[in-house]
């Protein structure tokens, strides 16, 4: 295992900074170091790695939230309103046209992007990349709960209201929980003094203690754990916002590593065989489902104060998909579902088209778009 360790860190590192020289985003280059180490390539990966991938992407995740919440400021996104409610369903509704599979948006492509315009000022004054930031996670939640009823519809051939209810409650339990636990970790830093580094280290312990709640309640009470995180980063901002900014920075040089895992571990789950396989339709069917996501976006912010230029940036950063989507994509193949295999097949196809369009149309745009 410690060999893949090092492979995939100095690979991830090496190819990264080659792709960032060339102006192109590091994590493409991730993803394909990832696609050329896994088992159907050179099979350079122990399948001890492969073992625990999930849980690796999913500490990724929980890093990259958290750092999303202590850079969202609640008063920004109460000053967003209406927009930021219809931005967490009504693109991903409209996209579910080409298949729920890939209608999530990838919070760990997006979300650092949007951290990165809030400290260097661009589009804040609008609160645009606080607008994207929690419709990103909420799209997230939203999209799994409807992915996990639809495949129950198409093994069982039914599904309950039950399971749509479980969206809104999801979602609210989730924020819920992640504000409780926030209020009382504030509490805690402001009774006793420790090291910030110890802080990371008790809030990553919690986080992990938020997400294993929400499997064992699975099937009892619905509740999102990854929101629940963000929430908590949003609650210490608001209630401690001098901490927030130190614990921002040691969440930054976390993300170098994490960034790491997540994206060559995205490539690692990378079939190309179905992707090669795949055709011209399931090219056109992503790129039309891209579509009809940047008209949902469009419709969202209807009536804001947002000019062209501005919608048109959040059209384009609302696009990449990566994680999601690897972890869901081989589920309805796995049930054995007659629809698994181009239901892989058109989620791999989404993540190597999308990622780096996105990636790349955020990267070059934003200073163009939006104003500092």
């Amino acid at each position: 295992m410690l060999t893949s360790i090092a492979i995939i860190l100095l690979f991830g590192l090496l190819v990264g900074w080659i792709f960032s020289k060339m102006k192109l985003p590091s994590l493409l280059g991730m993803i394909i170091v990832g696609i050329v180490l896994s088992p159907h390539c050179l099979n350079l990966v122990d399948d001890s790695i492969l073992t625990i991938s999930g849980d690796l992407r999913q500490i990724a995740l929980v890093i990259i939230l958290t750092r999303a919440g202590l850079s969202l400021n609640f008063s920004d996104l109460k000053k967003v309103g209406r927009p930021a409610i219809l931005m967490c369903f009504v693109p991903a509704c409209i996209e579910m046209v080409g298949g729920s599979v890939i209608a999530a948006v990838s919070p760990a492509v997006v979300v650092p992007r949007m951290i990165k315009l809030i400290e260097d000022g661009y589009g804040t004054d609008k609160s645009i990349p606080q607008l994207i930031l929690a419709g990103a996670s909420v799209d997230d939640v939203f999209v799994i709960v409807v992915f996990t009823a639809l495949t129950t519809l198409a093994s069982t051939g039914e599904v309950s209201a039950i399971s749509f209810i479980q969206i809104p409650t999801s979602i609210l339990l989730g924020v819920l929980l992640g504000g409780a636990v926030g209020t009382i970790l504030v509490w805690f830093f402001r009774k006793f003094h420790i090291r910030d580094s110890v802080k990371v280290l008790i809030i990553l312990s919690v986080s992990f203690l938020l997400l294993e709640l929400q499997n064992r309640l699975e099937g009892i009470v619905p509740v999102s754990g990854l929101l629940a995180i963000m929430s908590m980063g949003i609650i210490i901002n608001q209630k401690y916002d001098v901490l927030a900014k130190r614990l921002s920075v040691k969440y930054n040089k976390l993300w170098l590593g994490a960034e790491i895992f997540l994206f060559v571990l995205v490539g690692i789950a990378v079939d190309l065989k179905y992707a090669l396989a795949a055709g011209v339709v399931v090219i056109l069917l992503v790129i039309l489902a891209l579509v009809f996501r940047m008209m949902g976006v469009a419709v969202s912010l209807v009536k804001t104060k947002l000019n062209k230029k501005e919608r048109l940036f959040c059209m384009v950063a609302y696009t990449p998909k990566a994680t999601v989507q690897a972890a869901l994509g081989t589920v309805p193949l796995a049930m054995g579902l007659s629809c698994g295999e181009i239901v892989l097949t058109v989620a791999v196809i989404s993540i190597l088209i999308t990622a780096p369009f996105g990636a790349i149309c955020v990267d070059n745009s934003y200073k163009k778009l939006l104003s500092k």
